[in-house]
């Protein structure tokens, strides 16, 4: 049997966390005293503007970051090695790692009153699971039974809008039935998606989308001003373990991370969690020990439209892939902040390995435009999608573009930017017409999540290997995580020499903050920061 329950923090990764910052940005002395830990104030941070903000509806880290602190999942990943710790949960339980059973907090009650029963998480599960409502966390639900039903493929409606592998046992007990044993299904409890959501979700779900009710630590103040702001207080009736310390976050929503950068060194806001890479050196330089630069699970890759035949030939893939100089872009662009990838998944992931790519992520310009002549070469215009939200993505775009051009010879490159939640639909619903900027940000700390969350069922690549979903098969079935690693690694190597998907670096996130707050604590495992931690100086 599996039992999750709360344990203490682990020491052995303390080297990925930034904690406990005092004093001031500017580095004055009369300001460098430790923020008491006391409760009260208020602190701002800047954001992206998000696409949703109702669990399920949504898989963007910007949204990802406001829900941390709206809403409690069944479990949370502990900061300091990723295991699973209880949340809204007291306990999940498995005998076959198929049969899971979630015993849920008695006291659980949403924003509104509402209480938080076993009813509240399988109706919004089935809401997101449910395939014509189109919400983008679906796949997430795809290993719980019942979920092809829901999402059938011969075009007809679903019969039922519910999981057959969904109990409820009573107010406080959940029983989920997965498709196959799934020993990486606790962790996937600690994704926002798993949620529970209040009954005003399905009454009227666009507002809703603009004013969340959920049963974290933090409770919308008013509604969100969409390109503008997002206000949230403490939750008075929460009665979880993560009672906040402030009492209020103001979202502050930057369309550039530039721009919200020059803002927090204005004075303007208290917390950028996402420094732009090329602004490292100086960042340093002013912020001091109020800037931190950490091992993350994000990672860039170029999406190719698979759909497409100019892109249905792997050598075409490869030829792309070796034609990018990413050790030159991620010194030029990122100041090697950024490191050049070698694999599918995030160097923080047990598992991955240095290298899995080989030589088709290695510069190889000759190479490259061998392999894409042999293959018949390239023909009419080469559009290349990504959102505007931060200027290093055009930096490198035009990076790419230009070396497409000079080594393959590729002339006709062009360039479809614009925001970020107006290109997700082109991508999900597969209208691209060339590659894409694809990012992932590690959900929990497997490379299933990666590979499946990637490349498996409804893919944006729109790549299918039968192959390749064995493997996955086989490592989900494994007894425990680790013994996964194996199958997960070949079905790595699969992908690898078809390359759907083409890897670019791995992310070191960078975060600077101001003097005003202290008890910051980042790690690989949330979008963002630990909302419900800081402390303000008062």
């Amino acid at each position: 049997m599996l039992t999750l329950r709360r344990t203490g923090a682990s020491l052995a990764a303390l080297a990925l966390l930034a904690a406990t910052a005092t004093g001031c940005a500017r580095g004055s002395v009369d300001d460098d005293r430790p923020i008491p830990a006391v409760p009260g104030g208020s602190y701002s941070v800047a954001l992206t503007e998000p696409d949703h903000l109702t669990p399920g509806r949504t898989t963007s880290s910007y949204a990802l970051q406001v829900l941390e602190g709206l809403f409690d999942t069944p479990l949370a990943l502990d900061p300091h090695d990723g295991h699973p710790v209880p949340l809204a949960a007291r306990s999940v339980t498995s005998d076959d790692q198929r049969v899971w059973t979630i015993a849920l907090r008695p006291d659980g009650v949403f924003h509104n009153g509402e209480r938080v029963t076993a009813h509240s998480f399988a109706a919004a599960w089935e809401a997101a699971a449910y395939g014509p409502d189109g919400w983008d966390a679906n796949a997430y639900f795809a290993q719980i039974e019942g979920y092809d039903a829901l999402n059938p493929t011969d075009g007809h409606p679903p019969a039922s809008r519910h999981l057959t592998g969904l109990t409820v046992l009573d107010d406080s007990t959940l029983r989920v039935t997965l498709k196959a044993p799934f020993s990486q299904f606790p962790m996937l409890l600690a994704f926002p998606a798993f949620a529970p959501l209040p009954q005003a979700a399905f009454s009227d779900p666009d507002h809703f989308d603009l004013h969340p009710v959920g049963n974290g630590p933090f409770e919308m103040a008013g509604d969100w001003q969409r390109n503008q702001r997002i206000d949230l207080r403490r939750a008075a009736g929460y009665t979880g373990p993560r009672p906040p310390m402030a009492d209020a976050v103001h979202f502050t929503i930057f369309t550039s991370t530039d721009t919200a950068y020059t803002e927090l060194s204005a004075g303007h806001v208290d917390f950028v969690t996402n420094v732009p890479a090329a602004r490292a050196y100086e960042a340093k330089r002013t912020f001091g020990h109020h800037y931190a630069v950490r091992p993350s699970g994000t990672m860039d890759y170029l999406g190719l439209p698979l759909w497409d035949p100019r892109f249905a030939r792997p050598e075409v893939r490869r030829a792309l892939s070796m034609a990018i100089d990413r050790k030159g872009i991620t010194r030029a662009i990122y100041n090697e902040v950024y490191l050049p990838a070698d694999s599918l998944v995030g160097v923080t992931i047990p598992g991955h390995r240095a290298g899995a790519c080989g030589q088709s992520c290695d510069y190889q310009p000759d190479r490259a435009r061998e392999l894409l002549q042999q293959a018949g070469g390239f023909s009419g215009r080469l559009e290349l999608y990504f959102a505007n939200s931060d200027p290093s993505y055009l930096q490198w775009m035009t990076a790419v573009a230009n070396e497409l051009r000079q080594n393959l010879g590729i002339r006709d490159v062009a360039f479809r930017t614009m925001p970020g939640a107006d290109l997700a639909p082109i991508l999900n619903n597969r209208k691209a017409t060339g590659p894409y900027r694809q990012n992932w940000v590690a959900d929990y700390p497997s490379e299933q999540d990666y590979l499946a969350g990637l490349l498996g069922h409804g893919n944006r690549p729109g790549w299918s290997s039968p192959a390749f979903d064995d493997l996955l098969a086989r490592g989900d079935a494994a007894p425990t995580p680790a013994q996964g690693i194996a199958d997960y690694q070949q079905a790595e190597d699969l992908a690898l020499q078809q390359l759907p998907l083409i890897p670019l670096w791995n992310w070191q996130d960078q975060s600077a903050w101001s003097g005003r707050v202290g008890n910051v604590l980042f790690d690989p495992y949330v979008a963002g920061l630990h909302l419900e931690q800081v402390t303000v100086r008062h």
